[in-house]
């Protein structure tokens, strides 16, 4: 991966609705040139997937808790188990194994306070294994990014 390419992430990470004509300006790049290395950074993996983002607040989904999870016990079988199930959970937009005080930290997005506890009390508290929770909830956004600088 050169400057160029690293230049075209950038550009294609801030909006990838822009045509290859526009960031062939940007990267003084002919059409072909850029579409070539698009595809390049597509069959590499380096791209892996292309995505809307949405807002949140506008779909109804503007409550976000991360929800900390203590298994009863770390036996492969117990760890597998769990996450299995947690896949399948609507709410959960991220699920991250994590060391420390818990096993897992979940990150969820539902309308409001009464959505999250129906999900508590519905779903999440019928899943195996699950020693003791701890949810927080966020107050304010400082930095939400999908975009890595390279």
């Amino acid at each position: 991966m050169d400057t160029t390419d690293k230049k075209l992430l950038a550009l294609l990470q801030q909006d990838t609705k822009k045509t290859t004509k526009e960031l062939a300006g940007k990267l003084n790049l002919s059409v072909t040139a850029v579409y070539e290395r698009i595809k390049k950074l597509e069959r590499e993996g380096i791209i892996h997937k292309y995505v809307a983002l949405l807002n949140r607040n506008k779909v109804d989904k503007g409550f976000v808790v991360f929800c900390h999870i203590k298994l009863i016990q770390h036996s492969k079988e117990f760890l597998t188990n769990f996450e299995r199930q947690v896949i399948k959970l609507d709410e959960v937009l991220e699920c991250f194994h994590v060391s420390g005080d818990y096993d897992y930290i979940l990150k969820l997005f539902v309308k409001d306070m009464e959505e999250y506890r129906e999900f508590m009390v519905t779903k999440l508290t019928t899943l195996n294994h699950i020693g003791s929770t701890h949810s927080t909830f966020m107050i304010g956004e400082v930095k939400n990014t999908t975009a890595f600088t390279l």
